[in-house]
């Protein structure tokens, strides 16, 4: 097998990283306008990456509007994408940071840096398999196009805008996940269950509906009362100045069976103090049950697994009672038709169903040419015979057909996206690199 990665593309690809990190390109709804509609500094970052591209002699385009680019080089109908994206998380935390987030550091084999793993990084090393690839003399049966999102962390409205304004790939991966690869993402449906309120008693609980909570504080009337369920209950809880807060066990929505959801456990509370049809909902019919079995039936296929429904927001107040909900949908189940369930079963608790996202699934067969090519190109270089993976959560592949995610995450490599020093080590990067080369070869390449 000829080795197409050098020691120069390595060091030109950590160059090439450090200037993109360099960039903070953090959403700001504060500074949307034409051109920038995530923000200065995001576009910013989108203008550097597709500098970089064009010094590297592929063509680019940018969207007038800002919300995407894209970089290629080849001819043909065959169009092989990569699905790649330039915005960052914030790095609020700079305080657990030993290094400025946004100014790059080598430092003892590893790269240090908001989005050296998310998704700088592996952008970087799947740009950088592809110039190897060029500077070989390999040539492509069709184009391949590097796409750079701009709102990856958060609504995915950058490839909306390209999916409705460009031309459909082939197929291609996302370099934005684990090896050895990705095939099945469940679909994500995220709602709220709405209801008439109550002047009897009040609760806010929750946040972020991908996550199942930790704490739901509790602080209005019959307080007392609660307290006494709650030791019947044996829930863990804690008496605070401001009054109670229910204890959980906090995990991604993707894994809700997995954790102790808090505001569950205060719902059952006070489904037994108070007699309030909408709160029955989850204090007497969902109670702790995170696969939706209770609520629309057990939901399962082969391909992925079991249904995961996590209620991770109540709030009531004299207005309404508001039920935030995220699913995880097996990729062969109908959208319509667990909806359907949902609604009536949550119409017998005087709750309406309001959508609030959608992410269709992604399912590409194992048997299929991109899969197999892929996953023994990885099996090949690693010697890792791991299977194939389902996933509940979403990487931008699902944004497309035929597109799966494909790296660049080992299994023993340490997770440091969305954290404090986020870092990605050198020999990764080189070996994610050589995969991502022969890959692309055996699927691209004229041989």
């Amino acid at each position: 097998m000829k080795k197409f990665v050098t020691d120069e593309h390595q060091k030109a690809a950590i160059n090439s990283l450090r200037r993109l990190v360099n960039h903070a390109s953090v959403l700001d709804e504060s500074d949307t306008g034409k051109g920038h509609p995530f923000g200065r500094k995001v576009v910013a970052a989108l203008d550097e990456v597709l500098a970089l591209c064009a010094e590297l002699g592929f063509r680019t385009f940018k969207d007038d509007e800002g919300f995407y680019g894209y970089a290629e080089l080849g001819e043909g109908e065959k169009l092989f994408g990569l699905l790649c994206h330039m915005d960052v998380v914030p790095a609020a935390d700079q305080a657990g940071w030993e290094t400025d987030p946004f100014e790059m550091v080598e430092r003892d084999g590893v790269l240090i840096g908001r989005g050296t793993q998310d998704d700088k990084g592996p952008t970087m090393a799947a740009l950088y398999a592809v110039k190897a690839l060029v500077d070989a003399g390999v040539e492509f049966d069709g184009r391949i196009r590097f796409i750079f999102g701009t709102d990856e962390e958060t609504l995915w409205r950058c490839l909306d805008k390209y999916n409705e304004k460009e031309e459909a790939i082939t197929m291609g991966f996302a370099p934005d996940a684990e090896f050895p690869l990705i095939y099945a993402e469940k679909g994500l449906l995220q709602a709220h269950l709405v209801g008439a309120g109550t002047s009897e008693f009040a609760v806010q609980a929750g946040g972020a509906l991908n996550v199942v909570p930790d704490r739901a504080a509790y602080s209005s009337q019959k307080m007392a009362e609660v307290k006494v369920v709650l030791d019947e209950l044996g829930f863990e809880y804690e008496e605070t100045k401001a009054g109670l807060s229910v204890h959980g066990k906090s995990v991604h929505a993707k894994d809700a069976p997995e954790g102790i959801n808090a505001v569950s456990r205060l719902a059952m509370a006070l489904s037994q103090v108070f007699d309030f049809t909408p709160l029955d909902f989850l204090g007497k019919l969902v109670k702790e049950n995170a696969t939706g079995e209770v609520v629309v039936g057990k939901t399962e296929d082969e391909a992925s697994g079991e249904l995961s429904m996590n209620f991770a927001g109540l709030t009531i107040s004299a207005e309404e009672t508001r039920i935030g909900v995220d699913m995880r949908i097996p990729v062969t189940v109908d959208k319509a038709e667990l909806v359907g369930k949902l609604t009536a079963k949550a119409a017998e608790f005087g709750l309406v169903y309001e959508e609030f996202d959608w992410l269709a699934p992604l399912y590409v067969p194992v048997e299929s040419e991109l899969v197999q090519n892929l996953l023994g190109t990885y099996r090949e270089l690693t010697g890792d015979m791991t299977e194939p993976m389902v996933s509940g959560g979403a990487t931008f592949a699902r944004t497309m057909k035929n597109c799966v995610a494909f790296g660049a995450m080992f299994p023993d490599t340490p997770d440091y996206m969305h954290q404090a020093n986020e870092q990605w080590s050198v020999a990764n990067l080189r070996q994610t690199m050589e995969i991502y080369a022969e890959a692309i070869y055996r699927l691209c390449g004229i041989k």
